[in-house]
């Protein structure tokens, strides 16, 4: 893979399983000459609001001062999403869902017209061709229980937006505990890249 969009989203830094084994898989993935954009998701985004939203639905010469402003950063994550090849994505389930820092991320993302377009058929992601790694950990959520409501949301948004590749590597530690269960991601880690 040769351009790489690497994205955390873990309050914990230094303790964080998802952060180490997201890492894990860029290194893995990531030759001599690729190019990694790195965002931690977790150092704060804006919340979408009423200027935010006119500014989506403004053709883009008509937006005033105020809504341009607004939106430089949902355009920064827009062209991070367009310009790399792979997302590779280390988040851990809080409350049996994502964190809320993802939730803004994904809130900025999500374009009309750039990210993904309305047809007559439904909506079409526009983010075709690329492929997601998924590095999902819990502390007592197993992964695709009735209790996770990341993992199946993450597909959808990830879907929404025209990226059906996605793979989702299980570090919860329902059935294992602490590094037992890194250990286990490791192995599906290896799997994949063998």
């Amino acid at each position: 893979m040769k351009k790489i969009l690497h994205i955390d989203a873990s309050g914990r830094h230094t303790e964080s399983a998802s952060r180490q084994l997201s890492a894990q898989i860029v290194k893995k993935f990531s030759s001599d000459d690729a190019q990694v954009t790195y965002r931690d998701v977790s150092q704060g985004l804006p919340f979408l609001d009423d200027v935010m939203i006119g500014s989506y639905f403004t053709p883009e010469e008509d937006r005033n001062e105020q809504q341009k402003l607004a939106i430089v950063k949902s355009d920064q994550i827009v062209q991070e999403l367009l310009e790399n090849d792979a997302i590779v994505i280390g988040v851990p389930i809080y409350n049996f869902a994502m964190p809320a820092s993802l939730k803004a991320w994904a809130d900025l993302a999500a374009r009309a017209k750039v990210t993904f377009k309305y047809t007559e058929n439904g909506p079409v992601g526009l983010l075709e061709n690329k492929k997601a790694y998924v590095v999902v950990t819990s502390g007592g959520v197993a992964i695709d229980s009735p209790a996770d409501f990341l993992s199946p949301w993450i597909r959808q948004f990830l879907g929404f937006l025209g990226i059906s590749d996605v793979t989702i590597i299980d570090a919860s530690s329902i059935n294992m505990k602490g590094d037992a269960a890194i250990e286990g991601a490791k192995t599906q880690i290896q799997q994949l890249i063998a």
